[in-house]
C-alpha cells in the first residue's frame, strides 16, 4: 500500500493505492491541505518501515533498514517466533493472513511448538 499524490490545477490530492488481484486500486483519500488527510498520509507511510517497539525483537540486523516487501519471510518468522499479540497485530495489517501461513508452514526457523500454535490461531491447518 502506498500513497499516490496526483496535482489538479494548483491544488494536490491523495489516493490510496493497493493490488487486488493482478489490479492496481485507488481510493481518493481528499486533499493534501486537510490536517485530517495530511495525518493518514503519515501513518500510511509510517507502516512501511518496522516499528520502533518491536526492534528488540530484530537485534541481529539494523531493524530501521529492513524492506518490509523484499524481507518478508525474514519479518514474518522473527514475529512468530517471537513476537508478542501486539506485532502479530501488526504483522496481519502489513502482510496478507495467506502470505503469513505460508510462511509458517514452510519455514524451518519457526518451531514445531510455534508452528502448532499458529495453525491453531489461523484455524485453517490442523495441528499434529
Amino acid at each position: 500500500m502506498s500513497v499516490v499524490i496526483k496535482t489538479v490545477g494548483s491544488k494536490r490530492y491523495a489516493y490510496m493505492a493497493y493490488r487486488s488481484g493482478k489490479k492496481v486500486v485507488q481510493k481518493y483519500l481528499g486533499p493534501v491541505s486537510d490536517p485530517r488527510i495530511a495525518e493518514r498520509i503519515k501513518g500510511i507511510e509510517s507502516e512501511k518501515n518496522v516499528p520502533e517497539r518491536f526492534y528488540s525483537l530484530f537485534w541481529d540486523t539494523d531493524p530501521s533498514k529492513i524492506d518490509l516487501k523484499r524481507n518478508a519471510r525474514y519479518v514474518i518468522e522473527r514475529i512468530l517466533e517471537m513476537g508478542r499479540l501486539d506485532a502479530v497485530e501488526w504483522l496481519q495489517r502489513i502482510y496478507p493472513t495467506r502470505l503469513i501461513i505460508e510462511t509458517c508452514e514452510v519455514s524451518r526457523k519457526i518451531s514445531e511448538r510455534s508452528r502448532n500454535f499458529w495453525r491453531i490461531w489461523f484455524g485453517g491447518v490442523d495441528a499434529r
